[in-house]
């Protein structure tokens, strides 16, 4: 059976050695618990509560309020856009393409037009690193990322993903079918392909 694979021994990440927010951001591991409190000795300060009414600022009005959140973006890192993709399973192994490297952290980049751009489209560009040259799943796998992302970010953004310059024999060649708006559309029709497809994204979370 494993003679029929394109790759029948790829190598494995384990699961330690994948990024996480926590390791990208050891910060984040300290945070504030439900009490207010951060240290040991926080028991040792004295807190004067009628103050707080004095220091805080004047809450905003209703609208001022409304008004705000309407302008305001969720903010959606390169992290993030890999924990989306990271866990769609490999069509050829029973694996993730976070665990075969076919997708990596530093592979992710986003764009976002400046502020003062009248245009708020960000562009998120994944580069795609298939497990062998000759890898026949590539325009596969390229299309899973592309559907898991479009389905999962807010319409503000564009994806584009590409197969990493030097890691396929034939990257320039499926690279146009990924970018291909049309050619994409017309697969997506398929059935045979949508059916591996919505296997592969069965296990993202």
């Amino acid at each position: 059976m494993d003679l029929d694979k394109d790759n029948a021994n790829p190598t494995i990440l384990l699961a330690s050695d994948l990024p996480s927010r926590s390791l990208s951001n050891p910060s984040s591991i300290s945070k504030p618990r439900a009490d207010g409190s951060t240290g040991l000795f926080d028991t040792l300060i004295p807190s004067y509560t009628y103050l707080n009414d004095l220091l805080a600022p004047p809450s905003p009005s209703s609208s001022e309020a409304d008004s705000d959140d309407e302008n305001v973006f969720e903010e959606i890192d390169e992290q993030e856009v890999y924990d989306l993709i990271s866990t769609i399973s490999d069509p050829e192994h029973p694996l993730s393409l976070g665990s075969l490297a076919v997708v990596n952290l530093p592979d992710i980049h986003i764009k976002t037009p400046p502020t003062t751009s009248r245009n708020p489209i960000s562009t998120v560009t994944v580069l795609v690193t298939p497990t062998i040259t000759h890898c026949s799943l590539a325009t596969v796998i390229g299309l899973g990322v592309r559907v898991r992302l479009e389905q999962a970010l807010p319409p503000r953004f564009r994806v584009d993903v590409r197969i990493k310059e030097g890691t396929h024999s034939t990257g320039e060649a499926v690279n146009k079918q990924l970018g291909d708006k049309e050619r994409v559309a017309a697969a997506l029709e398929n059935g045979t392909l949508m059916g591996v497809l919505r296997k592969m994204l069965a296990t993202c979370v």
